[in-house]
């Protein structure tokens, strides 16, 4: 919807954001629609203002504005808050659809399109600020190691320091998960059997952990401090697991 407003349709990108649904594979985390809007703030950033460094910084810089807003109009980030459901359990996942769980998805979706549209315009008027040093993001560099083209590795920017640097599910993560789903059909099944490995590889290098706050031990404060951890290595042991052939 958000890359509809903005004249853009990417459907094998969009198809490919399945498997992030229900918090990335079902597991409860950020709610797609905000995985989504991420990448179609990345997408139009890209169109903007190209690959690079700056392109990347001010998709971060979206998908903060993305975070904020999405919680101020639904009052939580994590599809499980927002739900009350576990969709690795049949009962519940049964009990969320017959209870027309799914239809308040459609709606919510359809109320957040346009605000996420005007918080993306908003951060995506230039500022004058340079750009940190590349690489800026774990999840574009993940991305780019994984054979993403200039705009797809843009399109992931925004998911660094698990989406706008809020500390949530790893954005590194997420990246993968998305990159190893582009031309893979358009079997859902398939697409989430597909994201299996990658976290079970993520969360051996994690010791468990899927946020990206408790990976790294606090919450970046901009975007000039996350590319820095990155470049200093931060995330290689994270990046090694995810991109591992």
């Amino acid at each position: 919807m958000v890359d509809r407003a903005f004249g853009s349709e990417l459907p094998e990108e969009q198809r490919s954001a399945a498997p992030l649904a229900g918090g990335i594979a079902r597991n409860g985390y950020q709610c797609g629609m905000v995985w989504g809007a991420t990448l179609a703030a990345g997408a139009e950033a890209h169109r903007r203002f190209g690959g690079g460094a700056r392109a990347e910084a001010l998709g971060v810089t979206a998908a903060q504005r993305i975070v904020s807003a999405f919680r101020a109009q639904n009052g939580a980030l994590d599809c499980h808050d927002l739900t009350g459901t576990d969709f690795d359990s049949k009962a519940q996942t049964w009990r969320y659809l017959l209870t027309g769980g799914a239809v308040g998805c459609f709606r919510m979706a359809a109320r957040f399109a346009p605000l996420a549209k005007a918080e993306i315009d908003t951060a995506l008027a230039p500022d004058g600020v340079p750009p940190p040093e590349p690489p800026v993001s774990c999840a574009s560099l993940v991305a780019r190691t994984l054979g993403a083209d200039d705009r797809q590795a843009v399109m992931a920017a925004g998911f660094a320091g698990g989406v706008g640097l809020c500390g949530g599910a790893c954005g590194a993560l997420a990246a993968a998960v998305w990159v190893g789903s582009l031309s893979s059909g358009r079997d859902f099944s398939a697409l989430e059997g597909r994201a299996a490995p990658t976290i079970a590889r993520f969360l051996a290098a994690t010791g468990g952990r899927f946020e990206c706050a408790e990976i790294v031990g606090h919450r970046f404060e901009d975007v000039a401090e996350h590319a820095a951890f990155v470049r200093g290595g931060g995330c290689a042991k994270v990046v090694e697991a995810l991109t591992a052939k």
